[in-house]
């Protein structure tokens, strides 16, 4: 069965902008452009008006800004919204897109009004599609509920993609200052953000929260963010469970890859490690998962019913290894039972 256009909505302030953009995913022939909108207001608007599976977002705009807009969206059943913006990767407000709901962000070459912005084609279009609607989905598998195992929890591992800013905001910010074991977190985001966004996290929890760097020790009450880029992956050193960066191996879809860090943590700690796997598109973690999990781990997936994407969980899920499906709003209680 052919897939059909991605419908998308294209939000700038600028004329021009909206028109190259505009010509660029309508060029792919993949992809139709089902109306345009000049400032967030306008935009929800059309959102309602029109229902496209993809609103391409500016964040500075009159009226009300990107940020607005993507505050207004419901986090369920809406549009996926790719930022395309001349602020700088690392901005505050390209990681609060992120964390408002925004799957990608990308960099405009130019804030004027010239044909450098045709330079976009290739990366706005692959990640449009990326994010448009897929062929249905098989009926769901009755989702696999083996016996907890492990114990004690020596050491959480989360990762999460598509939709995984919120839901890592959410599941962290509830967990207390006193959180007795260390967290490993990889969420795939585009290199330049990650330690915007663990500043981010940090200031928003009780727990702290780092971006990763080699010998970064693993303690209680820390989280430890991967760095776009790179994989995530625990070491011993000198008694202590450390980070250790690696740019192998090149084989992943994603780096850093929720798998290297799931299958370090497995090879470390063995029943002592927790996985989570939150929303996310694709299948990375699944490997990690079953490593976890044949090492006598405890796995816990977020439940369809709250996922922006339910893929990465999906599969984590229907894999039959034991794996728990929790709703978000109860990850961080249920994590908390588990140490």
């Amino acid at each position: 069965m052919e897939r059909r256009r991605v419908r998308v909505l294209v939000v700038d302030d600028s004329a021009f902008t909206r028109k190259v953009i505009r010509e660029l995913l309508v060029g792919s022939g993949q992809i139709e452009v089902v109306g345009i909108a000049r400032d967030g207001l306008e935009a929800l608007e059309k959102v309602v008006e029109l229902k496209p599976d993809v609103v391409t977002l500016d964040l500075m705009m009159p009226a009300l800004d990107g940020i607005g807009f993507l505050h207004a969206l419901p986090r369920r059943g809406g549009p996926r919204v790719i930022v395309v913006s001349s602020l700088d990767l690392s901005s505050e407000k390209a990681v609060e897109a992120l964390a408002c709901g925004a799957v990608e962000v990308i960099h405009k070459p130019t804030a004027l009004a010239t044909d450098q912005l045709y330079e976009l084609s290739a990366e706005l279009v692959r990640t449009v599609l990326a994010h448009g609607p897929a062929a249905p989905p098989a009926p769901p598998k009755e989702a696999s509920r083996a016996p907890a195992r492990g114990g004690p929890c020596k050491l959480v591992l989360i990762g999460a993609s598509t939709g995984g800013p919120q839901a890592l905001v959410q599941v962290l910010s509830a967990l207390p200052a006193d959180f007795p074991v260390p967290l490993g977190v990889v969420l795939h985001l585009p290199i330049g953000y990650t330690a915007a966004f663990a500043k981010r996290l940090d200031d928003s929890c009780k727990i702290s929260v780092v971006e990763a760097a080699d010998n970064v020790v693993f303690r209680p009450g820390l989280a430890v963010v991967a760095r776009a880029g790179q994989h995530l992956k625990l070491a011993q050193r000198g008694g202590a469970m450390v980070a250790a960066l690696d740019y192998t191996p090149t084989h992943h879809l994603h780096r850093p890859a929720v798998d290297e860090l799931f299958l370090s943590g497995a090879a470390l700690l063995g029943a002592g490690v927790l996985g989570v796997v939150l929303t996310g598109m694709g299948s990375d973690g699944l490997v990690g998962a079953r490593a976890i999990a044949a090492a006598g781990g405890i796995l816990l997936g977020e439940a369809q019913q709250t996922c922006i994407v339910y893929g990465m969980s999906r599969c984590l899920l229907e894999a039959g290894i034991g794996a728990i499906p929790v709703p978000l709003e109860e990850m961080a209680k249920v994590i908390e039972s588990h140490v």
